[in-house]
């Protein structure tokens, strides 16, 4: 009897690879063209090791039980105990329809979570934690294959080499030690097809990269570790770059993410000195990161956002860099903020305290006045440091645009959506802080969604029906008096007192009394430690009345840098362009909109509290000296 051609169905692919299967057994040989390109050679692999495609269950592959299986274990409990923080996450977000797997280098199954029940049907009973799953065993599947491949792999229903697998779908990524080697592989499976495959790809991406991160300081503990990104929200993602470096600013190691942004591979960054690829000295570069946090640099590349995520855990850094524990390095840059101003010092305080005891943090004060570098460094100093700090302004993005920010959205959610999916910035957030800027620009239509979200710690991506479950800590800012647009209706009430639950305002430049403070503080952010002012700058500075705040302070004083002769260390009135002395020489700007408002503000408190001047201070979060001095400034 001749043997039949396979007949397919390009509607049903379970019938497709049948027919296929069916073919290579009778033939010998795979059919072109009837596989996507990467399974097709999966396939040819597998069928070059020997294995039946329409092979039956076997169960006496790989490890079993006993002291084998503990071995296993042990010998890979470094890249257990990185990876037990996120399974738990991805057993709570995807385990409820499937199971979460973790393979090492060899494919041997080393955990598995989430919906085990499913292990006892026909087809995964062999799948347990000791088991090898390499495609030289099992033929194509997602830990195997993505082991072979070494890039993330998608396994969907009839896919696998074995008929016995095709009623399942299998999504799996690699994980990577800091040399760039495969260490493991991270796998979710599923019965049924992956309508949505981008959606598991995602979440496993960016498990992975937390992953590698955790791997990076276990495999260096003895290095110092930063982590660079050019744009600053991604500092402490899955997307930062990683290096390690010694004593002496030489680079160790350095993840995959950093290859990319420095546009080098892997063996042209180790060896090389941190100064010649971030373009600082090594000794000043170090000591502004460990004093401040976050830094900006300057590279061939553009500029870049540093920041040190671990400190040696033995010797020290040089007579140059100060050893400071790494809880000291991140108080001090909180307390660093309130400079001689006790009551803001305390403000930051109780509002760290707050944040580290789940409740939302809301700062409030004029644009400019730092609140983005105060939540940073209020994220900093609470425990989820080492977690993603997500900031989105919702006053810059466009209206139509904030949802699917926020949100994300699936494939194919909207025209012109992003092939594969976005990950939302909520998500990104996860574990992590979201720091929601101008909080009071957002629509009232999404402030509904946003509400809910945070009472019900769930968010649904665009496109998508099943919510993801997340934890976030929440730290929002807004130069809006966000009481008064309650009362206007431009501003949910339930999610005002949602948000509010530590208000911190931060003071305008001109109520604060330690400019000299700020001045050294900006110089030094700028690598200018050692500049000083004369006094007819100085006295220019103190004088002005700056609209801008610290962000305006920050740009005179860089201008001014950028016009000093070389060796040159004090700061004086002829390294002021002719329009900023102009600016500055002005005194006190106009009355316009900023001051008529100040003045409302202070008027509604005075009314709220019936003339009670105290009262009306605490309100707005400012001294009874200043409300009295700002009212004669207003009135005058």
């Amino acid at each position: 009897m001749a043997r039949q051609s396979p007949i397919t169905d390009a509607h049903d692919p379970m019938q497709q690879s049948r027919q296929v299967r069916l073919h290579l057994a009778n033939e010998g040989e795979l059919p072109s063209g009837m596989l996507r390109e990467e399974i097709d050679a999966s396939w040819r692999r597998s069928h070059g090791h020997g294995l039946d495609c329409l092979q039956g269950e076997q169960v006496g592959l790989g490890v079993e039980h006993g002291q084998n299986l503990q071995t296993l274990l042990e010998l890979n409990r470094t890249l257990i105990d990185a990876v037990t923080p996120e399974l738990d996450y991805l057993v709570e977000r995807q385990g409820k329809g499937g199971i979460i797997i973790l393979g090492d280098a060899q494919a041997n199954v080393l955990a598995i979570e989430g919906q085990t029940h499913v292990l006892n049907r026909n087809g995964l009973r062999d799948l347990h934690p000791g088991s090898c799953w390499s495609e030289a065993l099992r033929g194509t599947n997602a830990i195997g294959t993505a082991v072979v491949e070494g890039r993330p792999t998608l396994i969907n229903c009839g896919e696998h080499y074995l008929d016995r697998l095709s009623p399942f779908s299998c999504t799996s990524v690699p994980l990577r030690d800091p040399r760039g080697e495969v260490i493991g592989v991270l796998d979710i499976t599923r019965e049924g097809v992956m309508s949505q495959p981008q959606d598991s790809l995602s979440t496993l991406m960016l498990a992975a990269g937390n992953i590698e991160s955790r791997l990076f300081g276990l495999y260096h503990p003895e290095q110092l570790m930063l982590a660079f990104h050019s744009r600053p929200q991604y500092l402490g993602s899955a997307w930062h770059g990683l290096l390690a470096l010694s004593l002496d600013g030489e680079v160790m190691a350095a993840n995959e993410n950093a290859c990319q942004l420095l546009g080098l591979p892997r063996p042209g960054l180790i060896g090389r000195r941190c100064s010649d690829l971030l373009g600082e000295r090594s000794p000043a570069f170090l000591n502004r990161l460990l004093q401040g946090g976050m830094s900006s640099v300057q590279t061939a590349k553009g500029e870049f956002f540093v920041r040190v995520l671990q400190l040696p855990r033995h010797g020290n850094l040089g007579a140059t860099v100060a050893t400071k524990p790494v809880a000291a390095v991140k108080w001090s840059a909180l307390d660093a903020l309130g400079g001689g101003d006790s009551r803001l010092a305390r403000g930051l305080r109780m509002a760290r305290q707050g944040l580290v005891n789940g409740l939302p943090v809301l700062l409030l004060g004029e644009t400019g006045t730092g609140k983005e570098v105060v939540a940073r460094a209020l994220h900093q100093a609470s425990p989820r440091a080492d977690k993603p700090f997500v900031a989105v302004n919702c006053a810059a993005i466009p209206e139509g645009l904030i949802e699917s920010e926020l949100f994300g959205y699936r494939d194919g959610a909207f025209t012109g959506s992003r092939r594969g999916g976005m990950v939302g910035r909520l998500m990104q957030a996860h574990g992590g802080t979201l720091f929601l800027d101008e909080i009071g620009d957002m629509p009232l239509a999404l402030q509904a969604r946003l509400l809910r979200v945070l009472q019900e710690r769930r968010v649904a991506p665009l496109g998508a029906g099943e919510e993801q479950d997340i934890d976030v800590a929440i730290i929002c800012a807004t130069h809006r008096d966000l009481k008064r647009q309650v009362a206007e209706q431009h501003f949910r009430e339930d999610l005002y007192y949602r948000v509010n639950g530590v208000s911190l305002r931060l003071p305008a430049l001109r109520e604060r009394d330690d400019l000299g403070a700020l001045i050294d503080g900006v110089l030094d952010k700028l690598g200018a430690r050692g500049v000083t002012l004369d006094p007819a700058l100085t006295s220019l500075l103190e004088g002005f009345d700056w609209p801008g705040n610290i962000r305006q302070l920050e740009m005179v004083l860089r201008t001014a840098l950028a016009m000093r002769e070389t060796g040159e260390q004090v700061l004086g009135l002829d390294h002021l362009t002719d329009c900023l002395l102009d600016e500055l020489s002005s005194g006190t700007p106009a009355a316009g909109s900023l001051r008529e408002n100040e003045l409302e503000l202070i008027r509604g408190a005075l009314a709220r509290h019936q003339g009670n001047v105290s009262a009306a201070a605490e309100a707005l979060g400012i001294s009874r000296a200043t409300l009295y001095r700002k009212l004669k400034q207003l009135r005058g």
